[in-house]
Parts: structure tokens; sequence; C-alpha cells
């Protein structure tokens, strides 16, 4: 079993894509999904996959200068994609943004 961490929070990493989440409507299967996976990263910020730091697409780095990138699975092959950021007080985890399979491939060149 790997680390288990509660994280300090959840947060979006840029506007667009809180918004993009919010205007789900509230009984749209993608929004539940998606709040069942924020309250796993709330339970164990580690409860993803790590996703090869030679995989990290360059404009993730550039945009929101991560250094690690992970996915959990979501319902219909969706993946949310999360990085985790810690200082010495607090560890967060950061929603990068949610996609089909298809583009995840895509995003990800598998």
């Amino acid at each position: 079993m790997g680390i288990i961490k509660p994280s300090d929070g959840v947060i979006f990493a840029d506007s667009a894509t809180e918004e993009a989440f919010n205007s789900l409507p509230e009984n749209d299967w993608l929004k539940k999904a998606i709040e069942r996976a924020i309250e796993k990263l709330k339970e164990n910020v580690f409860t993803g996959q790590k996703i090869k730091n030679e995989l990290i697409p360059k404009e993730y780095v550039k945009k929101y200068r991560v250094n690690n990138i992970w996915w959990y699975p979501l319902p219909n092959a969706w993946r949310l994609i999360y990085s985790i950021a810690a200082d010495k007080v607090e560890i967060l985890a950061v929603i990068i943004e949610y996609m089909d399979h298809k583009n995840y491939e895509r995003r990800f060149n598998y």
C-alpha cells in the first residue's frame, strides 16, 4: 500500500477550470464524479497515479510551474489531472484539468 497523506485542501489551478466545473449542472455525472474525486483527494493526496516526469506536458510546466502530475480515474474513462503542492505548512491537491481518455492520450502522447 502506498503513502496516505490527507491534503489540507483541494484547489483549481486556474479560474477557467474552476468556472467550467462550477457551470456543470448539479445532477451531471461528471460534476458528481469530480466532487467524489475531490473528497478522495482530501482524504489522501496520493490517491491517484503518478505520471512519469518525462511525460509531463511542457505547457503544464510553463503555465502552472509544476514538477509532478497525477491522474485520478473518473467514470466513462475520464481523467482528473492534478498536481501536489507543498510547503512547510500545507499540502494541497491542485486540479489542473479533467478530460476524456482520448484527449488524455493526446495530451500525454500515449
